[in-house]
């Protein structure tokens, strides 16, 4: 019998969102290199993503609260004993450039961004800005030839080029099914109006003129994890709707993809979420406030709209990354942003 060819490990230590990216690399390989066995790693609370991913072998995690430079060691040891035959890091940070540079695997991949990339096999450039978006950067570190994913600014309308390898997670039965408690019954759509970054997270005032606006028998689920639950009860007491459920906290992150997957629409900032719906292919409206999608970061859903504020703004964007707070203190990349333009895509796709 042949043999299996030296395992693959994947390196996506960052946040949600950057694992979900990070699974169209499992898709490309699963069609292009089948019988190559893959490994990935990620930081600890994110592993649950690929709970029973049918294209992972094995998931290893790094916890980067308790002792954090010790397990990092302690992964090297781990990966060199494995003997991988590659090793990509899809960051640039020291931290996954030291275990992917000393890794002892044959095949090093990189950004040229990372500071040890001098010690990769392969360096792949990382150019933000251009329109290209961050999953097709990443395919790059495993060869992949592709077209820019250039977007469309403001409330477009965008079916991805099919030439892209789009992320994707696979929802457990028991996903599907706790989904489905609440999907059963009338028509609905889902917000996930928090996020980390103060900058990137549309005003609770402004979800509010939405809750408002939204057709009155339409039901809605609030979306997120357990240190969004205050801010979404505040959200569902204050929107006077009957029809409000407040589910952050409540479902996990597969559990609540398979609910966007069959919502009428999805509500959602530049954040995770946005990501889950690429993941599963669910409607999606994202708001871009400070942040915008030429960075490369935009949703990858069949039906996805882009909505950003109308109003010329020499200050947007003013980071990659979202802020704590509005640099100059208006904050108008988001307090100009109309209903109008949230409704458009629900009523584009009624």
């Amino acid at each position: 019998m042949p043999t299996a060819p030296p395992a693959t490990l994947l390196i996506q230590t960052a946040f949600i969102g950057d694992v979900i990216l990070m699974t169209a690399l499992l898709e490309h390989l699963h069609h292009t290199e089948p019988a190559t066995p893959v490994d990935v790693l990620v930081r600890r609370g994110n592993e649950g993503l690929l709970a029973g991913h049918p294209h992972v072998r094995q998931v290893l995690i790094w916890d980067k609260k308790h002792r954090k430079y010790a397990a990092l060691w302690q992964l090297l040891r781990q990966i060199r004993a494995t003997g991988y035959g590659r090793v990509v890091t899809l960051q640039r940070f020291a931290s996954t450039g030291f275990l992917t540079a000393f890794s002892r695997a044959p095949e090093r991949v990189g950004f040229a961004k990372n500071p040890l990339s001098r010690f990769f096999t392969r360096r792949v450039p990382h150019t933000i800005g251009d329109g290209t978006h961050e999953v097709a950067r990443n395919l790059a570190l495993l060869g992949a030839s592709l077209n820019k994913e250039l977007r469309a600014s403001n409330s477009s309308f965008f079916i991805p080029r099919s030439s892209l390898t789009r992320p994707k997670l696979y929802p457990s039965a028991a996903d599907e099914a706790t989904a489905a408690t609440f999907a059963a019954g009338e028509p609905y759509v889902c917000l996930a109006p928090t996020s980390v970054w103060f900058t990137k997270q549309f005003p609770e005032e402004k979800w509010l003129e939405l809750l408002a606006a939204l057709p009155a028998g339409l039901r809605v689920f609030l979306l997120g994890g357990p240190p969004d639950v205050a801010p979404c009860e505040r959200l569902a007491a204050a929107s006077g709707r009957a029809n409000v459920t407040n589910l952050a906290g409540k479902m996990g992150l597969l559990a609540s993809a398979a609910l966007m997957r069959g919502a009428q629409m999805n509500y959602v900032n530049d954040s995770a979420p946005m990501h889950l719906c690429s993941a599963v292919g669910a409607p999606v409206t994202a708001v871009f406030c400070s942040t915008v999608p030429e960075f490369g970061f935009g949703p990858l859903s069949p039906v996805s709209f882009i909505v950003q504020t109308r109003e010329p703004l020499a200050c947007k964007p003013c980071g990659l990354h979202g802020h704590g707070a509005c640099p100059l203190g208006h904050f108008r990349c988001a307090y100009t942003i109309e209903v109008d333009q949230l409704l458009h895509s629900l009523n584009s796709v009624g």
